[in-house]
């Protein structure tokens, strides 16, 4: 009986998030660490499935990383990554589309149809949804070093969103599922990052919420110690820890992502544990969540006065 008042409870409270993100956009990434891990990718399938049936309007985009890498060892060749970000050559783009629009986004598919979820699998390339050119040779500072010249290969960087695909599937209550590839005018694919996909697609969606579910349970001030999360964080903080180094490797593009996506009219993005038991719930339905909230200052006070009132 207690535990049943305890779940009544739980719902009533959740009752005012629901009734706020009815028909609101949700775009949310799958990082490749949740992806190989079949427990915790029906686990959040499941969360998907429920988020869905409560009327909020779900784009699911992916990358693969890890999984990228395994085949580009198996086929002989070892990747290259700066910065947390994959240095394509031709055989890295083969890998790319074989794994990102092939494998990945069949697997994942496959679990939200378990769990009754009618999803239609995308990459940037459908109906012209990314349009991106190809990133010239830039200037990085790798792990504190002198700049140096990087030729990032067939990866693109993003020049405009067509989200009508996205508007239409919505509508008919779909839930996309986005590769994170991209082309241009002439044909070409580009390998695009991941974390960079999500960001533009919620900008151009004008989504309510960015959530990133990663192997890591968010933003830590310490790599090894789970008890240094950073619950809220605004760009002028995350700023600074990049800058001293508490924010590097993978992490890096997705708090890019989420301070971006910040300050170009998502309201709320989100870097939370993906293999962390119903996370994805209580990061939406619970004040406190279980990871990591990047929003503007103004947004940021709103959010924790209105939490303390309640």
């Amino acid at each position: 009986m207690i535990e049943s008042a305890k779940g009544i409870t739980g719902l009533k409270g959740a009752l005012r998030y629901v009734r706020a993100y009815r028909d609101n956009i949700f775009v949310l990434k799958l990082g490749g660490e949740v992806l190989g891990d079949g427990d915790a990718l029906d686990h959040v399938a499941a969360q998907i499935a429920l988020l869905s049936s409560l009327g909020i309007k779900l784009v699911v985009v992916h990358g693969g990383g890890p999984q990228a890498t395994a085949l580009s060892r198996r086929l002989g060749v070892e990747p290259r990554m700066v910065n947390g970000r994959r240095v394509t050559d031709d055989a890295a783009l083969e890998v790319a589309k074989m794994v990102y629009a092939g494998s990945l986004n069949v697997d994942l598919l496959a679990a939200l149809r378990n769990h009754e979820v009618q999803a239609v699998g995308l990459s940037g390339v459908d109906a012209d949804l990314i349009a991106a050119h190809q990133r010239p040779p830039v200037a990085v500072t790798v792990n504190g070093g002198p700049p140096e010249m990087v030729d990032f290969g067939h990866v693109g960087d993003v020049d405009a969103v067509d989200p009508r695909v996205l508007h239409t599937l919505l509508a008919a209550r779909f839930v996309p599922v986005v590769a994170s590839l991209a082309g241009d005018r002439d044909g070409r694919v580009y390998n695009v990052n991941g974390d960079t996909v999500a960001e533009a697609l919620a900008v151009a969606l004008k989504a309510q919420k960015l959530i990133f579910l990663t192997g890591a349970p968010g933003v830590l001030r310490d790599h090894n110690d789970p008890s240094t999360l950073v619950t809220f964080a605004d760009p002028e903080e995350l700023g600074a820890m990049m800058a001293n180094g508490t924010v590097a490797g993978g992490m890096l593009p997705k708090v890019e992502a989420c301070i971006r996506a910040a300050t170009n009219g998502v309201e709320r993005t989100h870097i939370i544990g993906g293999k962390t038991t119903d996370a994805l719930l209580l990061e939406v339905f619970t004040g406190t969540g279980c990871g990591t909230m990047i929003v503007g200052r103004k947004e940021k006070a709103a959010y924790i006065d209105v939490d303390l009132a309640t």
